[in-house]
């Protein structure tokens, strides 16, 4: 049965809108899109590639499918295996407004919390959710995530969408694995691990 993994990409604010260029996202009058690029190196790329080559199929949400569909038909490389990935993989979209997606290998997920059960039966490895603001909340709202690949930017906005909506379920996650790119991008991966511990200093 396969995983379902969220990978995103985060400023130390918690922000995750329009990370990868100007006018990518502008809702709510964010200004500031492609905060991500100036931070790109080798070793960004190398994580990247690693995380795809485990993906079996995608959920996305409706905004990413449509900026990954302007974008990844375009990229033929057969070396580049996001790409490759991307384009030749299944696709499921999560959407209230549309059914219909032209983007070949694309489905339709009409109710995304029924349904991830049953697409976890059809695939092995994973499948994997980037990005997808919308989608992603609804997810972790309903303790559907198995692991959390967060790669957080030495980036504060103030102001965008941010991954933990206030309907996220208190709950604590365990750190698998750390790494730090040469530009100061932290790369952690995380795993649930139950519900909220606490405790107290309280001298008393």
């Amino acid at each position: 049965m396969a995983e379902l993994t969220l990978t995103t990409f985060l400023t130390l604010d918690g922000v995750m809108q329009a990370p990868g260029g100007p006018g990518e996202d502008e809702s709510g009058g964010f200004k500031h899109g492609g905060w991500l690029v100036p931070h790109v190196d080798a070793e960004f790329g190398t994580i990247m590639t690693d995380i795809f080559q485990k993906a079996d199929a995608f959920l996305l949400g409706r905004t990413t499918y449509d900026l990954f569909a302007a974008y990844w038909p375009r990229v033929t490389d057969p070396n580049d295996l996001v790409a490759t990935k991307l384009n030749s993989l299944p696709r499921y979209v999560a959407s209230r407004t549309r059914t219909s997606f032209p983007w070949n290998g694309t489905a339709h997920a009409r109710d995304v919390v029924k349904e991830v059960p049953d697409l976890k039966k059809r695939y092995s490895r994973e499948i994997q959710v980037h990005g997808s603001c919308g989608l992603a909340q609804t997810l972790i709202e309903n303790d559907l995530i198995d692991e959390y690949r967060l790669l957080t930017f030495p980036v504060v906005l103030g102001t965008g969408k941010r991954l933990f909506g206030s309907g996220a379920v208190p709950k604590t996650l365990s750190l698998k694995r750390s790494s730090t790119t040469s530009t100061g991008v932290i790369f952690g991966v995380y795993r649930r691990a139950g519900g909220l511990k606490t405790g107290s200093f309280a001298l008393d």
